[in-house]
């Protein structure tokens, strides 16, 4: 396996009496994608919010390059989500700005480039995802595929060594959330970014995984690949397989056939 990237360490979470994640361990392999999968309240996105420092580990260590998030100030927080992109559900445009407005507002909060480094990197940006002709239309003139699109925009401007995913194609028919799936396997390639995604959409998600992890009852089980998951003999993954991949799984050498 690559060298890891993250790493969670005897993670525990929980809230009240619900513990989500019981002593967990498993890595992050850089420059790969990782799909997190399991069943509603699993811990899918808390799991995301942890590396983030969004929300606090009960106890473990989550080590982003090798630094543990868990015991970090404010400040040097700030610093480690730099590193990272983020895409949300709803891709979170700001409804006032225009699609060019959207994506260079990290550049103009973060950096000291001038306007015109900014709108050359903004534009090479925008054409790189199709998104040409686009840069003066508002959210609301925009598809969902196309939000999504703004949204990887805006999130790769600060050139992230990480991207997290979060339910990436909500709200997405089958064949533009494939489209969506395909443009995060070109740009995950062509940027190099290490890629977790966490997604309801299995088993067609699992064909951008180089990892895939699985949370059940507090617990984790990481296969190195989705054909792994169907040889599983873990009862619970077996359910599992079960009940969201079904008899048939279509490889991602079917799947990304040209």
């Amino acid at each position: 396996m690559s060298e890891a990237i993250i790493q969670f360490v005897e993670v525990v979470k929980s809230f009240g009496s619900q513990r989500v994640l019981d002593r967990v361990n498993f890595a992050i392999p850089v420059g790969k994608t990782t799909v997190i999968a399991g069943g509603s309240g699993q811990g899918k996105s808390v799991t995301l919010k942890l590396i983030l420092g969004l929300l606090q580990a009960d106890s473990g260590q989550i080590l982003v390059e090798g630094k543990d998030v868990t015991c970090m100030g404010r400040k040097e927080l700030n610093l480690v989500r730099t590193e990272f992109g983020v895409l949300f559900q709803g891709a979170a445009l700001l409804d006032s700005l225009t699609v060019f407005d959207n994506v260079s507002l990290p550049l103009v909060e973060r950096t000291a480039l001038s306007r015109g480094e900014i709108k050359e990197r903004v534009m090479a940006t925008l054409a790189q995802l199709g998104l040409e002709g686009s840069e003066n239309k508002f959210p609301a003139q925009l598809s969902g595929g196309m939000k999504k699109r703004v949204g990887l925009a805006r999130a790769l401007q600060l050139q992230p060594k990480i991207m997290l995913f979060d339910e990436p194609t909500t709200g997405l028919d089958p064949e533009k959330a494939m489209e969506i799936y395909q443009l995060f396997h070109r740009t995950q390639q062509q940027f190099g970014y290490t890629s977790i995604i966490v997604s309801h959409d299995i088993p067609k998600i699992f064909n951008l995984a180089d990892q895939v992890v699985i949370l059940n009852r507090g617990k984790v089980n990481t296969f190195a690949s989705p054909e792994d998951i169907t040889r599983s003999e873990d009862p619970d993954i077996k359910d599992f397989v079960k009940k969201t991949m079904g008899d048939v799984y279509l490889s991602r050498e079917m799947e990304y056939a040209p």
